[in-house]
């Protein structure tokens, strides 16, 4: 069996990581620039709403949308009640669960090896059963959290639809072999998937690592065969980082990022590396040296698994995965024998549907049905991995009558999930066929983050025929025509509903013409399935219509009178210049007397000045004749 890493980080906004085992898809990740993964960030955050009702508070840690914090997810450092009474709380709820535990185990007190740890959780059973105690049943959420209240919180599921990101004060920072809570005491384990010959061991390695009581540690799956220096070192390195954050914490004001998770290469190849992994193949310069460098603070003796990819095509094209990679986003899903399952994402729900489609190679229906469930009940558990569908999922399998089938079913399906890195329940199967189950979502899907909602359809598939839109218009039509009166009604449709109703409907949108309204159809070509229908008010524009033409009908009367009178002016003055001098005296005289001319021409005005400039002139010469001009003049 050859297990391998494919990284493509060629391009900048997008980065996929792929684990190949035979040749075949056993694990996909995707990062996109476009929609970052918040979850395992630690923020220093302020409280902004408390809501009894929901038992939860609301909090602001810098993004869009406030997060979500659950009465049961607050640590009770951060309750506001005098600290004897916090401390004699939190003692008497862990004696409770000693008590609890010796009672369950025949009074004697032993780590529950059964107890199953993953490193996805942030908790174990002890720190839930601390939760669900007196503490929190005691209080009320109003009377321990405070609005602008200060909080170290981390983010635990992403945003997904209208909800905020879920958040948690229950910190946990993940390394290779170990996690480490840096606020949970008593709340350490051991991972179930540890072989049960280890289990001691790694125990009693645990007990040597000194950890502080406020702290505890979850030795993780990959740590189970590493010896005590490995995971001393894992150890020490959460716990600088945890210093670091407390370092920064002081010196912040909320709200602000604290801590950011590792690059999604750093996080693939820290959680899925094994001993079975031969190879991990990078395409991307930037890529490649992360990895690498990684890889050598990681574990240096395996650095050399690390190598560039070098080909002139892209990564998956040369291992012809493209193809494979297409079909994980496709709703259906064909089997080998020729059956079908159709997975159909819900806002509730998963629903799962298994059709035996073309299988029609066995003799009866009953031994058709079991082949095609058995086939289909290892494609789903690799569908489930592959785009990392989370919360309840309802298989619906080809009914059986033989019970020993479905047990066969249930069994091959838990076998084929127990790769599964998330944290899965699951039922049996029903008497209708259905199996229930439900999934950790690890992160957003791939639907979610390669695919957005239609504009069109609002996400649902289905668009309203034109037939029935057409009818929903003249429904409309028909209520805003017999309530309204002398209005103008805007009708908004695209090109298709147009052509429909102009051909098909004309005559009913014609007839509704009543009450002095007015039917106006303006054709946008931008919208498909949707249409608007405005009312504007008709008689106010035509009162302005009115007082604007009565406004030009008197300017134009005025401008002609004016135009005429200068008509008349001219020729007048221009027959005065042909006739006889006599005859201008009296036709000047007849017109002034009529009607006196305001304006004189500027050639009449400049007759007129040379004539007073000539007797002035003479008036000056005769006075000048006269004066006396000496003593014998006298």
């Amino acid at each position: 069996m050859t297990k391998s890493m494919l990284i493509d980080a060629a391009h900048l906004e997008e980065t996929r990581i792929l684990i190949l085992e035979d040749n075949k898809i056993e694990d996909l990740d995707f990062e996109s620039s476009t929609k970052e993964q918040l979850r395992g960030n630690i923020y220093l955050a302020k409280v902004s709403r408390v809501e009894p009702s929901l038992r939860a508070a609301f909090v602001d840690y810098g993004n869009d949308r406030h997060g979500f914090l659950p009465f049961n997810e607050i640590h009770p450092d951060y309750f506001q009640i005098p600290i004897s009474d916090k401390q004699q709380l939190i003692a008497n709820t862990i004696d409770q669960f000693n008590s609890d535990e010796k009672t369950k185990r025949g009074g004697k007190f032993k780590p529950s090896d059964e107890e199953e740890v993953t490193f996805n959780e942030n908790s174990n059973l002890k720190q839930a059963s601390i939760r669900r105690s007196r503490l929190y049943s005691k209080y009320k959420i109003q009377e321990v959290i405070k609005k602008r209240q200060i909080l170290l919180i981390q983010v635990t599921k992403e945003e997904r639809g209208n909800k905020g990101a879920a958040i948690s004060t229950f910190l946990s920072l993940a390394g290779r072999y170990c996690v480490l809570m840096p606020n949970s005491a008593n709340s350490g384990g051991i991972s179930k998937k540890i072989v049960f010959k280890n289990r001691k061991k790694m125990r009693e390695i645990l007990n040597k690592l000194n950890i502080p009581q406020e702290m505890s540690v979850i030795l993780r799956t990959a740590g189970g065969d590493k010896s005590k220096l490995e995971i001393k070192r894992d150890y020490d390195y959460l716990f600088k980082l945890w210093q670091e954050i407390k370092r920064k914490t002081l010196k912040s004001l909320a709200p602000l990022l604290i801590h950011e998770e590792n690059h999604i290469i750093k996080r693939a190849i820290r959680d899925n590396f094994s001993n079975d992994l031969k190879e991990i193949v990078i395409e991307g310069d930037n890529a490649y040296k992360l990895g690498k460098g990684f890889m050598k603070t990681l574990m240096p003796s395996k650095s050399g698994l690390v190598k560039k990819y070098k080909d002139n095509l892209p990564i998956f094209n040369h291992y012809g995965i493209e193809k494979d990679i297409d079909l994980i986003f496709n709703a259906e899903v064909n089997l080998a024998s020729g059956g079908s399952i159709v997975i159909s994402p819900t806002e509730a729900l998963v629903a799962i549907d298994v059709n035996s489609g073309k299988s029609t190679s066995e003799r009866d229906i009953e031994t058709t049905a079991y082949k095609t469930n058995i086939e289909a009940a290892k494609e789903i558990a690799r569908q489930i991995r592959l785009r990392d569908l989370g919360g309840l999922i309802v298989i619906d399998f080809i009914d059986m009558n033989i019970r020993k089938n479905n047990y066969q079913v249930e069994n091959i399906f838990k076998n084929a999930i127990k790769t599964d890195r998330a944290r899965i329940q699951i039922g049996k199967i029903s008497a209708f066929g259905l199996l229930e189950m439900s999934r950790q979502r690890l992160r957003p899907s791939l639907l979610e983050i390669n695919y957005k909602e239609c504009n069109h359809c609002n996400g649902t598939g289905l668009v309203r025929s034109i037939e029935s839109q057409a009818l929903q218009v003249i429904r409309n039509l028909d209520l805003m025509m017999k309530t309204l009166e002398n209005k103008t009604i805007n009708l908004k449709i695209s090109n298709t509903m147009s052509q429909y109703l102009l051909n098909y409907k004309y005559e009913i949108i014609k007839s509704k013409n009543d009450r002095g309204n007015n039917i106006k159809i303006t054709v946008d070509d931008t919208l498909n399935n949707q249409f608007y229908i405005i009312a504007e008010n008709q008689i106010e524009k035509k009162e302005d219509n009115t007082n604007k033409e009565t406004l030009n009908k008197l300017k134009n009367k005025k401008i002609t009178a004016k135009k005429y009178k200068e008509k008349n002016t001219v020729k007048k003055i221009n027959k005065k210049n042909d006739s006889t001098n006599k005859e201008e005296k009296k036709s000047i005289i007849k017109v002034n007397a009529k009607k006196p001319i305001k304006q004189t021409s500027s050639k009449t005005k400049k007759i007129i000045v040379k004539r007073k400039n000539k007797k002035e002139f003479a008036e000056n010469i005769s006075k000048v004749k006269e004066v006396k001009t000496g003593w014998w003049d006298q």
